[in-house]
């Protein structure tokens, strides 16, 4: 009896995984495989020629802190910024479009505050939100929790649209994220024109 309840648990946990990888396509890197939970990645732009890779960043208003998602501007040398990890908000070994993770720059900063991105408050003048790294994840909010997206020419952009909102009303301001120039600075930013990235293992 309990080989046959522990035969009939490997095929439910085998047809659950072929129906997720079905459902929830993997994203892919730039080498064709699938990103992986706690493996260190860059996000570079999927347009060569543009910028660098994703960093922390200031806002060059006369302090350092708090930082934000940005992006490395083009020089001679392109950088390919700051790796980052990916954990998915279900468990799960790899990430998966449309579904919720957090994002974790690598190392520290000079701020002593988190490296996980986060959606901000709407600024009134852009109308515009930030993505920035300033406190520690909140597990029961949803600031913390973007996706990944395939456009319609098949590259990826990240979006913010908790899957835990969807449904319940009123729903989420979703946004895309993208890359808008202030102050000669490159930010991530929801709201604006979509940005396609790639992803090259560190």
């Amino acid at each position: 009896m309990l080989r046959l309840i522990g035969s009939l648990s490997f095929i439910w946990l085998l047809m659950a995984t072929s129906t997720m990888a079905q459902t929830w396509p993997p994203v892919l890197d730039a080498d064709g495989q699938p990103l992986r939970s706690g493996v260190e990645y860059y996000v570079l732009p999927a347009v060569t020629d543009v910028a660098g890779g994703l960093t922390l960043v200031n806002l060059n208003n006369g302090s350092i802190c708090p930082l934000f998602v940005g992006q490395k501007p083009l020089a001679p040398v392109v950088s390919r910024g700051t790796s980052v990890i990916f954990t998915p908000r279900v468990a799960d070994t790899v990430i998966r479009e449309t579904r919720d993770f957090t994002v974790a720059f690598t190392g520290v900063t000079i701020c002593a505050q988190s490296t996980a991105w986060r959606v901000g408050e709407r600024n009134p003048e852009t109308r515009r939100r930030y993505i920035l790294a300033e406190r520690d994840p909140i597990p029961s909010s949803n600031a913390w929790h973007f996706n990944i997206v395939k456009n319609d020419q098949g590259l990826y952009n990240f979006q913010w649209c908790p899957n835990r909102l969807i449904g319940v009303r009123p729903k989420p301001l979703c946004g895309d994220a993208g890359i808008v120039v202030e102050n000669e600075r490159r930010l991530l930013v929801l709201d604006g024109p979509a940005f396609p990235f790639i992803f090259r293992r560190a």
